[in-house]
């Protein structure tokens, strides 16, 4: 058996159904073995990056390991940008690499590179094997990584000779199951008496209590407390529940904003969240200041960053919201109905007839099934959806604004709908978001995928011109560009599509003609808006624009100064 194969039988056991990624001379023998193994189905994508993205949302939505694969040179560099996103978002991906023959190492070969370095800070685990016989054991070993403690993307460079070497026959070892991470009992014994002795708080909750919804809400209920989300978190609470005020943060909620800066509250539990930039509208002092605050993640790392967390509780967010739970029960806390509701948003604003984005999303979401998930990209939009757009199905947005690669919505949307087939998926996407990796509606349309990608084309870097509007008050010119009409562009690949230029362009009989297709259909939103976008604290807005503009500089920064750093 060829050192390939016995990787991809591996990760047959292990149940990896999809491999995302590009064929090429240097993962060749992987590709090869494919042919062979009609239970795994290579995804052929456009761009790496893209690949990456679909793989960290695979792994999302099918709450399992997923698999990616570039070749050596721009293949690896190309997926980056992904790994560093999968680390963020704590999500198990497996970023194989090739590597050209070991006996042509430092001689300029075509499309070398030492990947190992590179993704060494942006994975939990990076290795280059350069031994056959060991090449299943290290799969094995960076796959148990990439799924103990706290899940995070692992790599693994392999030589193309080495992918062609026999090995010994022998047995696959059965994948690893991830054990738990239990609270200690004394912990949330203390945490349950810090919660009882006072009267309000408020509940923060983040991203990481997507698997726990159902317990965070019996939570909110037996102490009726109000729960205030991160953008992240957007949807995993129903819209509709008396608890819930609304986003803080980016792009949040003013209801919010006031509880947290002017409420009584005495004690804040946050709940699965990092207290990132974006969390916490600009690190926001407010947040804390003169509360108790207990936080609970799986994650050590999040405790006293930037916070000083009175009491920190480590473990599976699932487990510690049972424990809290129960020893509440003990203590003589009962569910109950909310005796009152929270001050909510007041609703929209504006006028509703107006062709803008607020209106053109909201008329969208009124089209499409309660159950459809949205994957978002990065953009003006972006805010629009973390404001206004409501939350009436479970997990039902994909936000990832808090690493805020362009382009990720794209990859997202055909990740997710891969992991869950029978969920409607809409990803919304800019012009310039889909200019970067737009092609992958190919890779849609090539395995039947029948997503509706939406693009808002306003024809110009959005984000980055109300930034510099607010701040310097003039935007430079190269910021827009010609209007491109996108809908053409998928017509040309024949794709269906159709184009909004009015807000009476969008009913429910244009939607209906683009669900429900053997694949994809494109919904071009031909639209300027000079609305200055809803975020929270003003000074976010520029904030993120510059997080937005200097993601791939960062990086490709960061790829030749670690090449440099190892010639010498």
């Amino acid at each position: 058996m060829k050192a390939a194969r016995s990787v991809l039988e591996y990760l047959k056991g292990y149940g990896v159904k999809h491999i995302f990624g590009i064929p090429a001379g240097s993962v060749n023998g992987l590709f090869d073995e494919l042919y062979d193994m009609p239970e795994i189905t290579p995804i052929v994508t456009k761009h790496e990056g893209a690949a990456s993205y679909m793989a960290a949302a695979y792994a999302k939505y099918s709450d399992q390991l997923s698999v990616v694969i570039g070749c050596s040179g721009p293949g690896g560099t190309n997926l980056v940008t992904g790994a560093a996103n999968a680390m963020r978002e704590h999500l198990p991906v497996l970023f194989i690499t090739g590597a050209v023959p070991i006996n042509t190492e430092g001689l300029n070969a075509s499309q070398e590179l030492d990947a190992e370095p590179i993704f060494r800070s942006i994975t939990k685990y990076s290795v280059t094997v350069k031994d056959a016989s060991e090449l299943l054991n290290q799969v094995a070993t960076a796959t148990e990584i990439a799924l103990s403690g706290v899940p995070g993307p692992v790599h693994i460079a392999i030589p193309i000779d080495i992918q062609h070497e026999q090995v010994q026959h022998h047995e696959i070892p059965n994948p690893p199951k991830r054990n738990p991470i239990v609270p200690e009992l004394e912990t949330i014994k203390t945490a349950a008496k810090e919660l009882l002795s006072r009267k309000k708080g408020y509940i923060f909750a983040g991203q990481g209590v997507r698997n726990s919804v159902e317990q965070l809400v019996e939570l909110a209920e037996m102490l009726e407390w109000p729960i205030v989300t991160t953008p992240q978190a957007k949807g995993y609470i129903p819209e509709d529940h008396p608890l819930l005020v609304g986003v803080f943060g980016f792009a949040g909620h003013e209801a919010a904003s006031k509880l947290i800066t002017e409420g009584d509250g005495e004690a804040l539990l946050i709940v699965g969240s990092s207290l990132g930039e974006t969390a916490t509208n600009n690190y926001n002092d407010n947040l804390t200041k003169n509360r108790f605050t207990l936080q609970l993640d799986f994650d050590q790392t999040v405790f006293n960053r930037k916070y000083s967390i009175d009491l920190p509780i480590l473990g599976d967010v699932h487990l510690s919201l049972l424990f809290l739970i129960e020893e509440l029960k003990n203590l003589g806390v009962t569910r109950k109905e909310p005796g009152y509701v929270v001050e909510k948003e007041k609703g929209t604003v504006g006028n509703a007839d107006e062709y803008n984005t607020q209106n053109i999303l909201l008329s969208l979401q009124k089209c499409l099934p309660s159950s459809t998930r949205y994957t978002i990209d990065i953009g003006e939009f972006m805010s629009y959806v973390i404001h206004y757009m409501k939350v009436v199905d479970s997990d039902s947005f994909s936000i990832n604004v808090h690493f805020g690669a362009m382009g990720s919505g794209i990859g997202s949307a055909i990740g997710s709908k891969l992991a869950e087939p029978e969920r409607p998926v809409v990803c919304i996407t800019g012009d310039g978001c889909f200019f970067m990796h737009g092609m992958e509606i190919l890779t849609a349309k090539e395995y039947n995928l029948p997503i509706l990608f939406v693009v808002m084309n306003n024809a110009r870097l959005g984000m980055v011109y109300h930034g510099h509007s607010l701040q310097f008050k003039r935007t430079h010119p190269s910021f827009e560009q010609e209007p491109i009409n996108i809908s053409a562009m998928a017509a040309a690949m024949n794709i269906p599509s159709f184009r909004v230029s009015a807000l009476e362009d969008l009913n429910q009989n244009v939607i209906n003609s683009l669900l429900d297709l053997d694949g994809p259909a494109v919904l071009e939103v031909a639209l300027t808006d000079n609305n200055v976008p809803p975020m929270g604290d003003p000074s976010e807005v520029f904030i993120f624009v510059r997080k937005i503009k200097k993601t791939y500089r960062c990086v490709h920064l960061y790829v030749f100064f670690v090449i440099g750093r190892n010639l010498k």
